[in-house]
């Protein structure tokens, strides 16, 4: 009786192996073959803007004036902190160093205005969903390293007044 047992047990694992189309295939399926890496989207496209780069020139240009204009008073007023420095303040020397200074420091503000009235061009644009306008950038990089020069040059004159 074993032995049928054993004989039949075949028999059986055969019946329960039957090929069916209902099973899933172990292929990999369209959604797995897919790219999950992000989609690149081209750069858009800016198109030249006359009045904004009309604008940028003027700027540049003006800020390249106030820049002439910001040396040649930084030097006026070196002398005079020079000739300022270890004078008590009020004294006659030290007046004139702190309006020499005050004068440097108006000068540096509009050089300030000039890269603010830029950068809120830049926030309009973006606002606005323009892509960013790569003159106008520059512009404003270019402009606000100056403005941090002047204002490194104003702080340094400052300090040594007071010293």
């Amino acid at each position: 009786m074993r032995h049928l047992v054993f004989l039949a047990l075949p028999l059986a694992l055969c019946a329960c192996s039957t090929v069916s189309d209902g099973y899933p295939s172990l292929l990999p399926r369209p959604i797995e073959s897919r790219d999950a890496g992000e989609v690149v989207r081209p750069d858009p496209v800016v198109t030249p803007d006359a009045a904004l780069e009309s604008r940028i020139t003027e700027q540049v240009a003006a800020a390249d004036r106030i820049a002439t204009r910001f040396r040649s008073l930084a030097m006026e007023t070196e002398s005079r902190v020079a000739i300022a420095r270890g004078v008590a303040p009020g004294g006659e020397s030290w007046v004139a160093a702190q309006v020499a200074l005050a004068d440097l420091n108006g000068v540096r503000g509009e050089t300030v205005a000039i890269v603010t009235s830029l950068e809120a061009t830049a926030a309009e644009r973006l606002s606005a969903g323009t892509p960013p306008y790569p003159a106008l950038d520059a512009a404003i990089a270019k402009l606000s390293s100056i403005a941090a020069e002047q204002t490194e040059k104003v702080q340094a004159l400052e300090d040594a007044l007071a010293e």
